[in-house]
């Protein structure tokens, strides 16, 4: 999750990024459930909360660490209690949900961190419903500056692996757009789910 990331040198990529993937995530179709994968503290869940209005709505969040559960339950207290939000403890390559029931996903930079990229695009495509829609928001200046200055190492901060691996299990539509708010620039990676047994050709 973003609270993870180095903070000597580094500022924290700005809110703009959370606020504009969960807003694009939810009012871009008629979503009923949405999951962001690796959601830290709950920033993401709580501004996802605000555009999440249709009373069907339900909001899954998946992380691995057990603090990062218990600062979010401190957040969403209310939230939690009404059945509106479902903390769920995990690692992306074995979400705990059954095939086929999310409409929407949004993570930021959590993919660097994913050990085996293959299981876990696959297992994305696997809980997600046909034409369901995934954005991946990343801040390449930052990270690039992190590597630049002896930060993650070991980890690959350029997108093309990832969206590599999202093309590969058959993600279609895969593409990257540049993007700009407040002065802050920031990167939102686009894939659309379909059925696994799609044979459809994947553009980028």
């Amino acid at each position: 999750s973003v609270s993870s990331f180095p903070t000597l040198k580094l500022p924290l990529p700005n809110n703009c990024i959370w606020s504009w993937a969960c807003n694009s995530a939810i009012l871009c179709h008629q979503i009923y459930s949405v999951l962001q994968v690796g959601f830290g503290p709950g920033l993401g869940l709580q501004e996802a909360l605000k555009y999440l209005t249709d009373p069907r709505g339900k909001l899954f969040g998946l992380d691995i660490s057990e603090y990062m559960h218990k600062v979010s339950r401190e957040h969403l207290g209310p939230q939690l209690v009404s059945g509106r939000v479902h903390l769920l403890q995990g690692r992306v390559e074995c979400i705990p949900l059954p095939d086929h029931c999310i409409d929407g996903v949004f993570h930021s930079n959590c993919h660097l961190y994913w050990p085996d990229m293959a299981t876990a695009t696959a297992e994305l495509l696997r809980i997600t419903r046909p034409g369901a829609r995934m954005l991946a928001t990343c801040d390449l200046d930052f990270l690039r500056r992190g590597v630049e200055q002896g930060f993650f190492k070991g980890v690959m901060v350029e997108p093309e692996p990832y969206m590599q691996a999202l093309r590969a299990v058959g993600f279609l539509r895969v593409s990257m757009e540049n993007l700009m708010d407040e002065g802050k620039s920031f990167q939102v990676i686009y894939a659309t789910s379909s059925l696994p047994s799609t044979t459809e050709t994947q553009n980028s």
